[in-house]
């Protein structure tokens, strides 16, 4: 049966890692991560996680051991935060090239410098282009749900997959966490079976020089199994409803029947920009919500679907892309490129290193793109 527990998120995470059987963990503290590494340490200490705990002296280190791991079959997890992820780089590339079903929790930390522990989005968005799955997360039972599900989902398409979580937030705020017996997710995870999977008596060398044709031919493979992992997404999450009852699979609608103006955002955002739609409806506005859950693979057919029939969308970006605009407004501006009566979209930049997006910001945002008759792009909601 179910516990219930009163969890942080980053607890929710150890307890997601113990419950989906990871066999090695590596790890590399760094804040506001590294409580998931001590939790998941103290329960393995207990037996109630069977991992093999490795202690590692960097996080480039940290990804590398679960590389070695992954390619031997081994379910393998790390976590890490802004700065780590950024020296995790080149192994981020390393791990999705060679198609290895690596689960990695990146609380996000504002990248320095300055030195910032707050959050925002361009640590895990700097890594949007390495190959990776990426999902964003809300709160602590969807966290929990998130990894259990990176888990199943890795070893099904041979990529690995990063779940996101706002840092303090989400990883740091104690809220109540269903806690599934490992018997509830019998047949969930499968095993990673691929053949390329290292095997010491069948010989063979991995990561060698490839030509310039079947390096293209393994590029376009990553890139099509990444739109085939959109369904796997979606399965995944039609299975653990009907298990548990709850989540959503790579979006989740909130009052978008009828709307005529939609917020998007992402991750604790979410769940701030629920009650400013509650607000809005509450003075007469025809005002909805669309979570963007799953950024990698990135679900333009199912947002086109989503923001149909509404006259403009407010992208809420806790994140920058310098020189142009927030991230997820490139993306959906990109999504509804040359779509007959697509919404304007408007773009807003805010709680960058962790700032409060409040209510009122968010209403601002709402009410800035009524009256602005050019769609704004990077505008940042500031005092």
């Amino acid at each position: 049966m179910a516990e219930a527990r009163l969890a942080t998120g980053n607890e929710a995470v150890a307890w997601a890692v113990a419950r989906a059987g990871a066999e090695v963990v590596a790890a590399y503290p760094i804040t506001p991560q590294t409580t998931i590494i001590e939790h998941i340490a103290s329960l393995v200490q207990k037996g109630i996680c069977k991992a093999e705990y490795v202690p590692v002296e960097s996080e480039h280190s940290a990804l590398a051991a679960c590389i070695g791991a992954a390619h031997a079959g081994a379910r393998a997890f790390t976590a890490t935060s802004g700065q780590g992820l950024a020296l995790m780089h080149e192994l981020v590339h390393w791990s999705a090239g060679a198609r290895l079903p690596i689960v990695l929790v990146d609380v996000n930390r504002a990248m320095a410098p300055p030195w910032s522990i707050w959050s925002d989005q361009n640590d895990s968005l700097s890594q949007r282009d390495t190959g990776w799955i990426q999902l964003y997360c809300e709160h602590a039972q969807e966290l929990f749900d998130a990894v259990v599900q990176a888990f199943a989902l890795a070893p099904k398409v041979s990529i690995p997959v990063m779940v996101v979580a706002d840092a303090f937030f989400l990883s740091h705020t104690a809220e109540p966490v269903s806690i599934p017996d490992a018997s509830e997710l019998a047949g969930l995870i499968p095993p990673w079976t691929a053949p390329w999977q290292i095997d010491p008596g069948r010989p063979k060398a991995v990561g060698g020089l490839a030509q310039p044709a079947e390096y293209e031919r393994m590029r376009r493979q990553l890139a099509d199994d990444h739109h085939a992992a959109l369904r796997e997404i979606e399965a995944l999450a039609a299975e653990w409803q009907r298990r548990f009852g709850r989540g959503c699979g790579v979006l989740e609608t909130y009052r978008c029947a009828g709307a005529d103006e939609i917020v998007l955002a992402t991750g604790t955002v979410a769940g701030t920009a629920r009650a400013a739609v509650d607000s809005a409806r509450a003075q007469g506005r025809r005002t909805g919500l669309v979570k963007l859950r799953a950024f990698r693979p990135f679900p333009a057919a199912a947002l086109r679907e989503a923001v149909a029939g509404a006259r403009r969308v407010v992208v809420l970006d806790r994140n920058c892309s310098y020189g142009a605009s927030g991230i997820f407004c490139q993306e959906l501006r990109a999504a509804l490129h040359g779509v007959p009566g697509a919404p304007a979209v408007h773009g807003y930049i805010a709680g960058m290193g962790g700032r409060d997006i409040t209510p009122a910001r968010i209403e601002e945002a709402i009410a800035r793109a009524e009256q602005d008759p050019i769609a704004a792009e990077g505008t940042w909601l500031m005092d």
